[in-house]
């Protein structure tokens, strides 16, 4: 009963992760720019984060290893340097967008500027980590964050026609105007979905809810059904943009536009929702992201870490995200359009995703970490794809979206 239980709070676990800044974001304004069309690269993406999410609690069920901790060991730090590097810059931009998305959250309700915001967040997010179980933070923020299932709703309400979402999931189709803008967004929708802490997290989290093997099916449960359902609910945030914010011709630049998407299916209850939602996806998010660079940081330089340890057992565990949190509160201090912050990062977060995943599917071939539960060669070859492709877009699409800037 424990494990089923167990497998029910790790599937609104995956939920409550899989929604933060980068999804709404990029779905907002994908789905006020370009409607439909850009449902394809939310499918893309959901196939590849599905792919990783459950290989990376399958390796820590089999190895007994995260995945950094795997990787330094396996490779040598040497190797372990510009990666690390590269992933923890990217870590820092993208927990400054879920920090500034929950300040602009608080901003819409309070018309108080979200800077100000900034330092009042920042330390609600360090203490609660301080102080908190690591099943308080997976569990406690994903059950809140079950509030973003407004979306659903609201799509529901404003009749989105069922054959042609079938049709824009599986056809993508190129517009014949603002190609670089169309092609940035979707590399920032994918980079979004498959953004490496989710897997990195979901590592360092199996290891220390000490999962055994007998959790590879509720592993392969929580990793399709979490991520599945997640899934909806980003691809919700874009049909209900595209329902509702294109026709206006309002043109997604911050949050304060995308706020307006509730409000023809909920009226002004609408508006509440919206900011609730962006507040508890984006501290959610932010919580997991500050645990992923810690556990990365630890993880890199053989520190103590968990957190389930109290901090004084695990000091320079419980510094590095102490120190991150306060270098993303000074990002959003300096007043940053978190919006556009958010984009650029997932962007990047598609460039580097080959430097996190490529050494990670290399681990999972082989039997001295993975016995008999290497991976089959179907699932390296889709997740190398994917991730081959959203890098080579994104490497072509980001000087395109710069050049063209409106």
């Amino acid at each position: 009963m424990k494990r089923f239980l167990g497998i029910a709070l790790g599937i609104v676990t995956s939920i409550g992760g899989f929604l933060d800044a980068g999804s709404i974001a990029t779905s907002s304004q994908a789905g006020a720019a370009f409607g439909y069309s850009l449902l394809w690269a939310l499918a893309l993406g959901t196939v590849c984060v599905i792919f990783l999410v459950e290989m990376s609690g399958r390796f820590a069920i089999a190895s007994k290893h995260t995945i950094t901790d795997a990787i330094r060991k396996r490779f040598g730090f040497p190797a372990l340097v510009v990666p690390f590097a590269l992933t923890m810059l990217v870590n820092l931009l993208v927990l400054a967008s879920e920090l500034g998305g929950v300040c602009v959250a608080l901003e819409l309700a309070t018309g108080i500027g979200f800077q100000l915001w900034a330092i009042p967040v920042a330390i609600a997010l360090w203490l609660l980590l301080w102080v908190a179980t690591f099943d308080v933070v997976e569990e406690g923020t994903a059950l809140l964050g079950l509030v973003t299932l407004c979306f659903v709703v609201a799509a529901w309400k404003l009749g989105a026609e069922p054959a042609e979402l079938a049709r824009a999931l599986v056809t993508p189709s190129l517009p014949p105007d603002e190609r670089a803008h169309y092609l940035f967004l979707a590399v920032s929708i994918v980079g979004a979905t498959i953004a490496p802490y989710l897997f990195l997290f979901y590592s360092s989290g199996a290891i220390e809810d000490r999962w055994d093997k007998s959790y590879l099916t509720p592993n392969r449960l929580i990793a399709a059904g979490g991520m599945l359902f997640g899934a909806l609910i980003s691809m919700a945030v874009l049909v209900v943009a595209a329902l509702t914010l294109k026709p206006e011709g309002i043109h997604v630049e911050s949050y304060e536009q995308a706020a307006l998407m509730l409000l023809p299916a909920f009226g002004r209850w609408g508006f509440w929702l919206f900011i609730v939602s962006l507040a508890v996806a984006c501290f959610g998010a932010a919580l997991e992201l500050s645990l992923a660079s810690a556990y990365a940081m630890a993880q890199t330089f053989g520190w103590n870490w968990g957190e389930n340890l109290r901090p004084r057992k695990a000091a320079r565990f419980s510094m590095a995200y102490t120190v991150f949190i306060a270098l993303a509160a000074l990002i959003v201090l300096t007043g940053l359009n978190p919006m556009k912050l958010t984009l650029f990062s997932m962007a990047i977060t598609a460039v580097i995703l080959p430097l996190t995943a490529m050494p990670f599917l290399i681990l999972m071939n082989d039997r001295t970490y993975m016995g008999s539960h290497v991976n089959s060669r179907f699932s390296n070859i889709v997740v190398a794809l994917i991730v081959l492709v959203a890098a080579v877009l994104a490497i072509v699409s980001i000087p395109l979206e710069i050049i063209g800037s409106r």
